[in-house]
């Protein structure tokens, strides 16, 4: 049996990384590959690097390297540290061959025993680096895979009872930012499909799955950030008062939005109420409101409170976003 070792920050991991790893699973039985802790280039924890890896590759060995050495150069003392931490990472494993693009393929490879295999060197094949990517995510979007682009992107969750003003603020954010937002899918769902202004415990499913399939498109398109009208706590809840229990799907794909959106909004609601006919009344609404308070609370979820005019909850928001970025 083969096997095949890459390394790298992979800050973000992009076109021409693949390009690399695919070359690797080409050629070996197992590929392993290094991932090195980055925090001078990128806020995005290392293991969720890595899980990019491992969710793209499945059958790919992912070793993180949370203590590596951070040195970059061609010194001799440099290239020591890092064959030294390599091989002691690998303890003692065979590698027949090492794939890289950087200029220390050569001195690694003698180091591993390994074959000196380079990946595209001149970046001809994939004209990208994870440099160029960082500064520009946007603009260079359809060199990351999607996995990989929607931890680029800061996505930012509104919530609240119906008539808060979500649907509003959300627009208002997304022309302020030039970027996309999501519209609650729920909406356009339960007009299509409510039979006595009702629906079934499986459609809430249907729901709250399309609604996060159309995220994960969307945000694709998204510039820095990506506002997103109500999410999956919202349709249990819904389930939850009508019903009195959701299906284990909703409540899983609820439990999941705690690490799927970066910032949480709560609108308030301290706006009139607008009283259009597939809503249910104020008194629900404040229902409702204090429902959404009781379970980001329960869950431990930050949220900032987001209230006031229109014009006053956008300054807010991009107060808060600004002071992120």
């Amino acid at each position: 049996m083969t096997t095949g070792l890459t390394l790298g920050k992979f800050a973000p991991l992009h076109k021409g990384h693949e390009h690399v790893i695919e070359r690797a699973l080409a050629e070996n039985d197992h590929v392993v590959v290094l991932i090195y802790h980055a925090p001078e280039h990128t806020p995005i924890p290392l293991s969720r690097r890595a899980a990019w890896i491992t969710s793209l590759y499945p059958s790919i060995e992912v070793i993180e390297c949370a203590d590596g050495p951070m040195e970059v150069g061609e010194s001799p003392e440099i290239k020591r540290m890092h064959e030294e931490y390599i091989l002691g990472k690998l303890a003692g494993r065979k590698i027949d061959r090492f794939y890289t693009s950087e200029f220390y393929g050569e001195h690694v490879s003698a180091a591993l025993g390994a074959a000196d295999c380079r990946v595209d060197p001149a970046r001809v094949a994939v004209p990208i680096s994870a440099t160029a990517i960082r500064e520009n995510p946007y603009a260079k979007r359809n060199y990351v895979s999607a996995v990989v682009y929607r931890d680029l992107v800061t996505k930012v969750v509104l919530l609240g009872a119906p008539s808060t003003g979500k649907t509003t603020l959300c627009e208002a954010l997304a022309a302020h930012y030039n970027t996309v937002w999501m519209p609650e899918y729920g909406r356009e769902y339960w007009a299509a499909n409510q039979i006595g202004r009702r629906l079934s415990p499986e459609q809430l499913v249907e729901i709250a799955e399309g609604h996060r399939v159309r995220e994960d498109r969307l945000v694709m398109e998204a510039d820095r950030f990506f506002f997103v009208d109500t999410d999956a706590t919202t349709t249990r809840q819904f389930g939850l008062y009508y019903h009195g229990h959701v299906l284990p799907r909703l409540a899983k794909l609820a439990d999941d939005t705690r690490e799927r959106y970066d910032l949480f909004l709560l609108c308030e609601d301290d706006i009139p109420y607008d009283d259009t006919w597939d809503r249910s009344g104020e008194v629900n609404r404040t229902k409702f409101q204090e429902v959404i308070v009781a379970d980001l609370m329960a869950r431990r979820v930050p949220f900032e409170r987001v209230g006031g005019s229109l014009a006053a909850r956008v300054e807010t928001v991009v107060a808060l976003l600004d002071g992120k970025s």
